[in-house]
Formats: structure tokens, C-alpha cells, sequence
């Protein structure tokens, strides 16, 4: 890759991107340590939705509106100091279950604002040419980031602790920072002519609800997150079920690493995504996959106490296939998004996008750990799967222009909202 701006912050993601999945694997496993319920966990997810949703969508304006380099700067530094928050909670041994909740809230808030003017400033720094191949590489760190971050997290909380996890994602954020820090300064193009605020916010919404095929793609992945998204119940699942160490563990790990696995696999054998053209459909079958990937994950949980090693072999293969086929689905989605939509709206649509992609798993997680607590975490997981194929299903026969659509059938729409615009 030419561009050295991209360059700086595609190598320090490599180690930021680790560290951060140390603490998405430690605040989960420090509240079931401290409460030793699912239901806990999954609040979490609420503590997370909410900031989410509001400074996702306010950040996807700011993105629009403000020079993006420095709400990266801020937004950077104070991800950084709520990552230090939870090493200082964890080092002192509050066991403070709502503190550690508003630390997650805080953090997540920054890390909404941060992600709309991350994603849209790659077409300031690299040729267009070029984006396919940028977005690949950040795609292949993050995955593996998601694979290395629970699997040496979850060895290592029993062995090291907590604290020293959430140091080791502060250490590293500081990279990223640099990084930030050394990008020129990064306007908005086309600046949005109205203030960041609701105005702003609503005439992004507006836009996405004029463009119904963008819209039916947010909706299935909606359904796929919140009902198909079981890691509220992994901690249980690890501790009760495969009789693992309730502070983490090999177990609590491989969970962990299941999904991420199979979306690096799906990623290193997904050549044939480009030779597909009917965008809609292939969604709706990749996550029909995602779904079924579930039922079978609940099942194997379900059938664990007769046969632990290999059911738990079972379970994350199924996961790894779940997060196969995720990853062509979020291939597909992000290809409708960024094919059908316009610059000027950009960064709302990608604070639109953020809210969806981290927010189902969110609202996932407050209902599948609450779920668990009456039906437990086996029966969770498969009806959630179950959910998962009927919703494909009624998308389907619901939305057949998604179901039909194929790439290039909104150039049309495109060229005449670029001639208004030019009027």
C-alpha cells in the first residue's frame, strides 16, 4: 500500500487491535466473575446500546461536518483514558460491578464518535483504486485481532489477572494515537451546509429511508445480531457446561475465538464473493447459514455433559462457520452501502452502519443473557438460530426487490441524485 497515512494506521492497528480484544474479552468475563450471572453480562449490551446508538449516529454528523483527524485525535485519547479506568478498577479490586458498566458506556461512546471519521477518511488517504484492497487488509487485522485477543485473554486471566489485560490495551492504544496524531488535516468534502446535530442526524436518516435496499440490508442484519448473537451466555457456557475456570480459561477462550476463526477462513477463501452478482439474495442466504450455524452451536451445548471434549469441538466449529458466513454477508452489505449512497452522506450512513453492526450484538447480549437465566444458555442459542432462518424467511417473500437485487441496479438512481445535485 503507497499511501504512508494508511500505511501508519494499518500498522498500528495490528497491535491495537489485539489489545482492544483483551478487554472485549475481559469485561465480559470480570462481571460473570463478580455476579456469576448471564443476565449481568447481557447487561452490559445495554450499557453499551444506548451511548451507541446516540453518538454513533451524532458521530457519523460530527464526521461530516468537522476536520476528521482531530475527532479522531480526541476521540482516540479518550479511549485510551477509559481504557486505563478499567486497569485502575481491576488493579485496586473494586469488584464494583457499575462502575465497571459506566466505564464500558463511556468508552463505547468514544468509540462511536471515532468510528464513522475512521471509515470515512479512507478515501482521503488512498486512491480509489486502491480501497478494495485497503479494506481487505483492515478486515484480515481486525479478524485476526479477534482470534489472538480472546484466545491469549482467555489463557491468560486466570494467570495474570485482569489488570493486566485492560494495561495491556492501553499500552497499545497509544500507538494508534501516534498514528492519528501524524495524518494531515482531514475535512470533510463537500461539508454537510447544516450543524451537527438533529438536523443533521435526520437528514441522514431521511436518505436511508429513500433507499430501500440499503435499508432491508441494516434490517437483516438487525435480525442475524439480535436474535443469532449468543456471546452474553459464553462465560456460563465455559464455566457450567464445559467445566471451565469461572475467572476464564481455555473454554471461555476457544468460544471467544470460534467466530473470528471462521471469518479469517471465510475471508482467505472468499474469492468467489466477486463472481457473485445477486447481492440481496447471497445476504439473505449467508445469514439463513448464520442461523443454522446457531442451532447447531445450542445443540452442542445441549449435549455437552455426555461428551465435553467433542462437543466443544462441535460448538466451535459451528461458530467458526458462523462467522464464515457472517463475514460474506457483511461483505455483501458493506458493498450495497458503499455502492448505493452518496458521498455528501457518508459519514452519517457509516454512523448509521456502526449503530447496526455493534449494536444488534448489544441488544443480543441483553437478551440472550436474560433469556438464559429462565430457559438457560443451550436453548437460548438454538432458538435464537431458529428466530434467525424464520426472519430470513419473511425478509425474503417481505422485501423481494432485496431479494432480487443485483449489483448496478441502483446506477440509475445514483446518476440522477448526482444531476440534482448539480443543479
Amino acid at each position: 500500500m503507497k499511501s504512508p497515512h494508511f500505511r501508519r494506521l494499518w500498522l498500528a492497528n495490528i497491535a491495537t487491535v489485539i489489545g482492544a480484544q483483551l478487554t472485549v474479552v475481559a469485561v465480559p468475563a470480570q462481571i460473570y466473575d463478580i455476579t456469576g450471572s448471564s443476565g449481568m453480562v447481557g447487561v452490559a449490551g445495554l450499557f453499551g446500546l444506548v451511548p451507541l446508538v446516540i453518538f454513533g449516529l451524532w458521530g457519523g454528523a460530527l464526521a461530516d461536518h468537522f476536520d476528521r483527524q482531530k475527532l479522531l485525535e480526541i476521540t482516540t485519547l479518550g479511549i485510551i483514558i477509559t481504557s486505563a479506568l478499567f486497569w485502575v478498577q481491576a488493579a485496586m479490586d473494586l469488584r464494583n460491578v457499575w462502575l465497571l458498566l459506566t466505564i464500558f458506556s463511556v468508552q463505547q461512546a468514544f468509540f462511536a464518535v471515532n468510528q464513522p471519521a475512521r471509515t470515512a477518511i479512507l478515501p482521503q488517504i488512498v486512491p480509489l483504486s486502491q480501497l478494495p484492497a485497503a479494506n481487505a487488509l483492515n478486515m484480515t487485522v481486525m479478524s485476526a485481532g479477534a482470534i489472538a485477543g480472546p484466545l491469549v485473554g482467555g489463557a491468560l486471566i486466570p494467570v495474570l489477572g485482569y489488570s493486566a489485560l485492560y494495561l495491556i490495551d492501553t499500552i497499545t492504544l497509544f500507538a494508534t494515537l501516534y498514528a492519528v496524531y501524524k495524518l494531515p488535516s482531514l475535512p470533510a468534502p463537500g461539508r454537510a451546509t447544516t450543524t451537527p446535530g438533529l438536523r443533521s442526524v435526520l437528514e441522514g436518516l431521511q436518505y436511508l429511508g429513500m433507499h430501500h435496499i440499503v435499508m432491508v440490508s441494516f434490517i437483516v442484519d438487525l435480525i442475524a445480531m439480535i436474535f443469532g448473537m449468543p456471546r452474553a451466555v459464553f462465560p456460563e457456557v465455559a464455566h457450567t457446561v464445559f467445566g471451565g475456570n469461572p475467572e476464564g480459561g481455555i473454554e471461555f477462550a476457544l468460544l471467544y475465538a470460534g467466530m473470528p476463526i471462521g471469518a479469517v477462513l471465510g475471508g482467505v477463501l472468499g474469492g468467489w464473493i466477486s463472481r457473485v452478482r445477486r447481492y440481496g439474495l447471497a445476504v439473505l442466504v449467508a445469514i439463513s447459514a448464520w442461523g443454522a450455524a446457531m442451532v447447531a452451536a445450542g445443540i452442542a451445548f445441549e449435549f455437552a455433559p455426555q461428551a465435553r471434549v467433542i462437543m466443544l469441538v462441535a460448538a466451535v466449529t459451528a461458530l467458526a462457520v458462523g462467522g464464515a458466513s457472517d463475514m460474506s454477508s457483511a461483505a455483501f452489505r458493506q458493498s450495497i452501502l458503499l455502492g448505493e449512497t452518496n458521498d455528501h452522506v457518508r459519514g452519517r450512513l457509516q454512523g448509521v452502519f456502526i449503530v447496526v453492526v455493534a449494536g444488534g450484538p448489544r441488544i443480543a447480549d441483553f437478551l440472550h443473557g436474560g433469556a438464559s437465566e429462565f430457559i438457560g444458555p443451550a436453548a437460548t442459542t438454538w432458538g435464537g438460530g431458529v428466530l434467525v432462518l424464520i426472519g430470513m424467511a419473511a425478509c425474503a417473500v417481505v422485501f423481494p426487490q432485496f431479494r432480487r437485487f443485483t449489483v448496478g441496479d441502483g446506477d440509475a438512481d445514483r446518476e440522477g441524485e448526482a444531476d440534482r445535485s448539480g443543479e
